[in-house]
């Protein structure tokens, strides 16, 4: 019979171990072909075990998107939210935080599961959607609406299409995970010759 942890540090090392071995199943087999028994076996549980803290193999990959990205958005929203740094500043911090994204391998698989499988798996999508896509554009949408509240830009495109900063980052994922054994991408330099270029047409320089 599976039983719970006896301290909440045993209890985290569990859950970190099956969430560590989900995302290798996950990202070895994919997610629809992922058995809990081979996730259970990896992490050194048992079977029962997994259900004491996820009650399906959905709620696991959530899980894994809340750990693995969500968490760092919340910390950069609330670093944001605090901040008096102008918004070109700000806009530049959301890009070193998608090009540490971009470094951060289980960041990627994460990503890739959510290509792969989201179209298969719509609640993947929509719950990745609302907990990443759609607070980062947010994100995105009030650091514009700051800059041109302030005058430092001039214009709004980022503001209505958030998309215009996220795209590279999209573009890094998909490329490490395709393209990258053909031909290598410095992600982090391509993401901050994006905001350069962004902040150019923003503030209205040629330079």
């Amino acid at each position: 019979m599976a039983r719970q942890a006896r301290t909440p540090e045993a209890r985290e090392a569990r859950v970190k171990a099956i969430m560590a071995a989900a995302l290798d199943q996950f990202s070895k087999v994919g997610f629809e072909a992922a058995r809990l028994d081979d996730i259970a076996q990896a992490a050194g549980v048992a079977k029962g075990t997994i259900y004491l803290y996820f009650e399906s193999k959905e709620r696991l990959l959530e899980a894994l998107v809340a750990s693995i990205i969500s968490a760092p958005l919340e910390a950069l929203e609330n670093s944001v939210s605090a901040s008096t740094a102008p918004a070109s500043e700000l806009l530049r911090e959301f890009g070193a935080f998608m090009a540490q994204g971009a470094q951060d391998a289980d960041r990627r698989r994460v990503m890739h599961l959510v290509f792969s499988e989201g179209a298969r798996f719509p609640a993947i999508a929509q719950f990745h959607h609302r907990e990443v896509i759609s607070r980062g554009a947010a994100l995105v949408r009030a650091i514009i609406a700051k800059g041109r509240a302030s005058g430092e830009f001039v214009y709004d495109e980022p503001e209505r299409f958030p998309q215009l900063m996220i795209a590279p980052a999209l573009v890094a994922a998909v490329w490490l995970h395709v393209f990258d054994p053909i031909e290598k991408l410095d992600a982090p330099a391509l993401i901050a010759a994006h905001v350069d270029m962004l902040l150019r047409a923003l503030t209205g320089r040629a330079d």
